[in-house]
């Protein structure tokens, strides 16, 4: 799943949920229900450190969303604001120990490395795995929804 949908999944669940414990659990897990679908990658494991512009423009644009979303949705409630942000850090915390493990060549980090990878549907560098619309439907869908459910739904 490409960041911005891991960001969006998971301020959307602290949104909407009040115990900022629960919204860490569940963001993880969410995190890893949605690898678990059919997806592209924009990086595999042959990619270079100078190719990560592209993590940092996904990581922009999901979090120029929620910026968006708060403004346009006038939260103020430091609870929520705080739910969010432990939603959008622990949604994102898998592929950070991934980043860690590869770039920062921090071992110890080898069996969620391993744990994270194994529940993708197909391997690291695999076709169904490039970058591509026809690989990244679910990424659209969850997108979509996530998006829905920020900018509409009651929240907490």
């Amino acid at each position: 799943m490409i960041l911005t949908t891991h960001i969006l999944s998971g301020a959307a669940l602290g949104a909407n949920i009040q115990n900022p414990y629960a919204v860490a659990a569940l963001s993880i897990v969410l995190h890893f229900l949605l690898d678990i679908l059919p997806h592209g990658d924009y990086l595999n494991k042959k990619s270079r450190l100078w190719e990560f512009w592209k993590v940092a423009v996904d990581l922009a644009f999901g979090f120029a969303l929620i910026g968006g979303i708060i403004f346009f949705r006038s939260i103020t409630d430091e609870s929520t604001l705080r739910n969010i942000s432990v939603g959008i850090f622990f949604s994102l915390l898998p592929d950070g120990t991934t980043f860690l493990y590869f770039w920062m060549k921090m071992k110890f980090l080898k069996p969620i490395k391993n744990f994270h990878e194994k529940l993708h549907c197909y391997k690291n560098g695999a076709p169904e795995r490039e970058f591509r619309l026809e690989n990244n439907l679910f990424d659209i869908f969850f997108t979509l929804a996530s998006l829905l459910l920020l900018l509409f739904w009651r929240m907490s």
